[in-house]
């Protein structure tokens, strides 16, 4: 997409992105030969350009692989740039420590940039593991200390984080990626059916991220991806809607600024403090971010 409209004039906040050096923190989630396109190294350097020519001035960094060395690192990156105003890292929630060891990251450098937790639902293959009793005490651990929950689901396991959002109302839950729907047929499947059900729960919110990789990476359009925007509006609201970039996962289909272009957009018939909204204030509130 070129000759887009203009990115939004307000200060953005990307709810959603990653950064990784192999060498540190391998990534063996990526196909060196279907992913070619982020088979290499990204970091703060990388995205600081990007986020300039968006008008993006803060972000929420998301962890990538199951390690709790890697959110480590990412808070003491946080604490060297006003760019990364938050962090969603990774603890192993079934630990019967696990309340401890959130402690313990808060209590580390950059501790105070921890503004969530996220595992990685969308690999486990057990069909009931978001109901399970030692997962759930991790999920609520990780809200009785104050942080957000990330969920990063597959569209059939809506209905089990519905539950999970459910029984633990004392918990922020953030729906990455509207729950990957299938597009561009999301309008046609139970999709919407069980977003819509998650989205009735006050404790959730939604990224509006992700999507552009779950089309068709090369021939995907805007208007492919409009039923699933607009449907997650009518579900949510703006006020409980953000916006995310997944860089650099999303160069498996669209640049950095294609995606802010896209969304611009989308949501154009909305009014300002609507737009406002997804466009930062939302991630603002939800992940407590520091003024940027």
């Amino acid at each position: 997409m070129s000759g887009g409209p203009a990115p939004a004039p307000w200060h953005i906040v990307d709810a959603h992105h990653h950064l990784w050096v192999r060498a540190r923190h391998p990534q063996p989630w990526i196909n060196a030969t279907t992913m070619k396109a982020i088979n290499a190294d990204f970091t703060v350097t990388d995205l600081a350009p990007l986020a300039a020519a968006g008008n993006v001035t803060q972000t929420v960094v998301v962890q990538s692989v199951s390690s709790q060395a890697e959110t480590t690192d990412l808070l003491r990156l946080a604490r060297t740039t006003d760019l990364i105003g938050g962090v969603v890292g990774w603890v192993n929630l079934m630990a019967r420590d696990v309340a401890a060891r959130i402690e313990r990251l808060q209590d580390r450098a950059g501790g105070d940039r921890l503004v969530g937790i996220r595992h990685l639902v969308q690999n486990e293959s057990d069909l009931g593991f978001l109901d399970r009793p030692d997962f759930r005490r991790g999920v609520a651990a990780v809200g009785a200390a104050g942080l957000a929950f990330d969920l990063v689901i597959r569209r059939h396991q809506l209905p089990a984080a519905a539950r999970l959002a459910r029984d633990l109302p004392g918990v922020r839950f953030v729906l990455d990626h509207l729950g990957k729907p299938s597009l561009p047929s999301s309008k046609h499947s139970g999709w919407a059916r069980d977003l819509r059900t998650f989205a009735q729960l006050p404790n959730t919110t939604a990224k509006l991220s992700g999507l552009a990789t779950e089309a068709d990476w090369a021939s995907w359009t805007p208007e492919e991806l409009r039923p699933a925007v607009e449907h997650a509006l009518d579900a949510f609201g703006p006020s409980r809607l953000m916006f995310g970039s997944d860089w650099p996962v999303c160069l498996l289909a669209t640049s950095y600024q294609c995606w802010i272009e896209t969304l611009t957009a989308l949501l154009c018939p909305l009014d300002p403090a609507d737009q406002a909204m997804i466009w930062g204030g939302t991630a603002r509130r939800v992940y407590r971010l520091p003024p940027s």
